[in-house]
This record gives C-alpha cells, structure tokens and sequence, in this order.
C-alpha cells in the first residue's frame, strides 16, 4: 500500500497496536505525528506528547499535528483504557478515566480533524473499537459500553462525513497480544506468557492476535484500497466470538 505524501495522527502510540500501526504507516510512505503520554525514543515523525483527558490537548492535537506534518490525511484514534467488572463493582474513577479516554477523547480528536480534511478535500479516521463493543461480554461493563460508543460514533460519522471525502471506519479486535493486555493478566496474579497462551487456545484461528495483524487492518482502512468503506465496523477477531 501507497502512503506516500500522507500525513497521519496515531494517538496511544507508545502501545502495541500504536506502534505497529506508526511503524507500518511509515514503512508505506507516510509522516506520522504520535501522541502519547510519553513519546520520547518512538520512531516518528512529529511527537506530541500529552494527556487525552486534557480537554484543551485533545481539541488542539489534529491541528497540531497537520501543523507539524504539513497537512492531515489520516486519523488513528487507537489510545484507550481498559477497567475489568460489572457495574457494582466499577468507581467513580473507573468510569471517569474510561470515558474520558475510550470515548471523549476520540469524540474531540474526530470533531477537530473533519474542518482539516473537509477543506484539504478528504481523508480517513480509524478508530479502534472492540468485539466488545459490537456484542458485550461479562464482567467488562465500562470497557464495552465504551467502546460501543466508539462504534456508533464511527457509523454516524461515516454518514454524516462521506460527501466530504472523508471515510469514517472502525478496527473492532478481540484479543490481542498487547501490554495492556499483559498488565491486565498481572494485575490479577496470572503469568502473563501462560494466559495468553490458554487464551489462544480458545480461539478458533489457535492464537491470540498480533498488534501487526490489528495495524494492517488499519492501514487497510486508511489506504485507498478501503476506497468503498464508509461506516464499516471491521472485525478481527480470529473467528472468536464475544463471552
């Protein structure tokens, strides 16, 4: 895939998915600014590092980026924040951060980027849904009320913006081989090698997915061989459904 002569935004691009995603951009030509809450030693472009629940960061970091880069082509809206558990057993500061993150922060960077592109004559934002978000599964209550927003966010989007050039799709993983995902299985006591080895094995493709294999669906989206996808909630979920 082409890239060359695009500009990119990826935010939580210090993550796996981000960093697959960053890298594979460039290798296709384009200049990516990242943002993250910290992005020295990453391989880019233009870095923006910041914190997404800043309202003021996040409403100004699509025209940061198209000022350091020379324009804005794609959008990768990647960053996110996974909180385990049913609602009884969710905070207050769970449901902050998991908003502000999974849901407001996306919204901001969307609403920014749109003038951009509408007046450069189009462009693609990928935002990184969930399976979960799709077809809830138990005791991640926040984590799939989220990221359902996110997925109906994208459909709108791809309506309301398509006359403008613009094409609005959604990435929507289920597990993937992340260091959030490791962090996680930590946090409750688990080796992180063994769990998700077992958690591969209830995948009927037999393993977990590749932050790679999440980032070439991106760049899919983002490239003109996705020329015909507006609205779309892309799943790649190696055939594993959702619970």
């Amino acid at each position: 895939m082409d890239l060359t002569g695009k500009t990119a935004l990826v935010t939580g691009a210090a993550g796996g998915i981000g960093l697959a995603t960053t890298r594979m951009l460039r290798g296709a030509g384009a200049a990516v600014a990242v943002a993250d809450l910290d992005t020295t030693g990453l391989e880019a472009d233009a870095w923006l590092s910041g914190n997404l629940t800043d309202v003021g960061y996040a409403n100004g970091l699509p025209q940061r980026a198209a000022e350091a880069l020379g324009g804005l082509d794609i959008l990768v809206n990647n960053a996110g924040i996974m909180r385990r558990g049913a609602v009884t057993e969710s905070t207050d500061a769970d449901f902050d951060i998991s908003v502000a993150v999974n849901m407001q922060a996306p919204f901001r960077l969307c609403r920014a980027a749109v003038p951009i592109m509408a007046e450069a004559g189009g462009g693609a934002i990928v935002n990184i849904a969930s399976c979960w978000g799709v077809r809830p599964g138990p005791d991640h209550a926040l984590y799939c009320m989220t990221k359902a927003a996110i997925a109906s966010l994208t459909q709108c989007m791809g309506r309301d913006h398509a006359h403008q050039g613009i094409r609005v799709n959604a990435v929507c993983p289920n597990e993937v081989d992340t260091p959030m995902l490791r962090t996680g299985f930590e946090r409750r006591g688990f080796d992180p090698d063994t769990a998700i080895a077992e958690l591969g094995e209830t995948v009927p493709l037999g393993r977990v997915a590749t932050p790679d294999e999440i980032a070439e669906v991106v760049l899919f989206l983002a490239s003109d061989h996705a020329r015909y996808l507006c609205g779309s909630l892309v799943e790649a979920n190696g055939g594993k459904p959702v619970g």
